[in-house]
């Protein structure tokens, strides 16, 4: 009459989500199955299975995942755990780490490679290595100042950093 309380486990094998044609997503997407994008996604996508994007597919995104197949095209950095597969008429703009890599002939690739031999260690590009290296000196320069004397002004300095 009543249902087990226990939750069903979901097969990394299968794909679970579909974005279709013509649809637009905004937003983070985690799944524990497969994912496929024939529309577009503006927003990070963390998946235990693999991420297919479409022929169609445009995705502005960072994607974690096992493996990767693009199709369409990515704007943003990939890290597969297993396999990153670019297509003849797939494209991507951005970084990619990976255990192994295939790219056909007639894709696009602009970015960097990181054979990561399965560890999914993270990509970071040199933008992101210069601004972590700029915060850890501006963190170590505030850590050795001297503390400000009652009645001396201080101003503090708010610093962004941007990648592009």
């Amino acid at each position: 009459m009543f249902k087990s309380n226990k939750a069903a486990k979901v097969d990394p094998n299968t794909t679970d989500t579909l974005i279709g044609e013509g649809s637009i997503f905004e937003g983070k997407i985690k799944s524990a199955a497969g994912v496929r994008v024939e529309g577009q996604i503006i927003g990070d996508i963390e998946c235990e299975g693999d991420v297919t994007i479409g022929e169609k597919g445009v995705v502005q995104s960072n994607i974690f995942a096992r493996n990767v197949i693009i199709a369409g095209t990515v704007n943003g950095n990939i890290q597969a755990r297993s396999k990153l597969s670019i297509t003849a008429k797939g494209k991507l703009f951005g970084n990619m780490s990976a255990a192994s890599i295939s790219i056909e002939e007639g894709s696009i690739f602009e970015g960097t490679s990181r054979m990561a031999g399965g560890t999914g260690a993270p990509v970071q590009d040199e933008a992101s290595k210069k601004e972590a290296a700029a915060a850890s000196e501006l963190k170590t320069e505030t850590q050795s100042a001297p503390p400000a004397s009652k009645g001396q002004n201080t101003q503090k300095e708010e610093v962004t950093f941007k990648s592009w």
